[in-house]
């Protein structure tokens, strides 16, 4: 799977959050060129699965919001890490109940589609650099953005998110799962992903444990295509089984 929210793949260069900038002007080149042309790449990825990009964006965050809700959780501020044109910022008002969203992406161009489609007084996009982290978030949802940052830099993204977060802030760390054949399959079929390194769920895991975050749950989704979707209705009770495109690890900030 490829970031279906209609996000970028955010740069293969977040140097910025390390605090340097070198080959960040080269990565914003690319990563802007995607901008125009990103729905009709992903769509040819995603034709296999006989869906488009807002089921899986819809399904995210809708899995989100259970998980939050069994967790006695009401979070009102949600950070959008790596937000691309912002696709997911109506899913996170109307399905996770947020009262303001502030989305977050490498791609200078992205974030300009992302003001003028979902702009409003409730929403803000801006670059990394832009933002500030400032321990005030209850939640950072993050969807496909790993893969795409390169090994040495993964811990610093890590810690843009948890000085993002206020203490008992909540992290969904979705990513693309290596275990699915139809994921890597769809993924080969996309441009801009086949240079991708994905994340094992365990890789996920001790990475935000080493960042400072406690694991709560670990979930699966996105088992069946849309031709068998009548089978649908079990992935829910079969989440905890690594069969799912994708997968969400969700964890809390230590310290709340």
């Amino acid at each position: 799977m490829a970031k279906e929210t209609g996000d970028l793949p955010n740069s293969a260069n977040l140097c910025v959050l390390c605090g340097s900038n070198h080959h960040m002007a080269s990565q914003h080149t690319g990563f802007d060129d995607y901008a125009a042309n990103y729905d009709a790449a992903l769509a040819q990825g995603l034709a296999v699965s006989g869906e488009d990009k807002t089921y899986f964006a819809q399904g995210r965050v809708a899995w989100l919001a259970k998980c939050v809700e069994r967790l006695g959780e009401r979070p009102r501020t949600v950070l959008d890490f790596g937000c691309g044109t912002g696709t997911a910022t109506p899913y996170l008002f109307d399905l996770l109940k947020v009262e303001s969203v502030v989305g977050v992406d490498v791609s200078a161009k992205s974030v300009e589609l992302a003001r003028q489609n979902h702009g409003s007084e409730h929403t803000r996009f801006l670059s990394f650099t832009e933002y500030q982290p400032a321990g005030e978030i209850d939640v950072v949802y993050c969807n496909g953005v790993f893969h795409h940052v390169p090994l040495h830099e993964r811990a610093a993204a890590i810690d843009y998110v948890h000085r993002s977060l206020r203490p008992g802030g909540w992290f969904a760390l979705w990513e693309n799962s290596p275990w699915n054949p139809g994921t890597r399959y769809v993924m080969s079929r996309i441009p801009f992903d086949r240079d991708a390194i994905l994340l094992s769920p365990p890789e996920a895991r001790r990475l935000v444990e080493r960042g400072g975050f406690e694991v709560v749950r670990t979930d699966f989704l996105f088992i069946f295509p849309h031709a068998l979707s009548w089978l649908r209705w079990i992935e829910p009770r079969v989440a905890k089984l690594p069969l799912g495109a994708q997968y969400q690890v969700l964890c809390r900030k230590r310290g709340g």
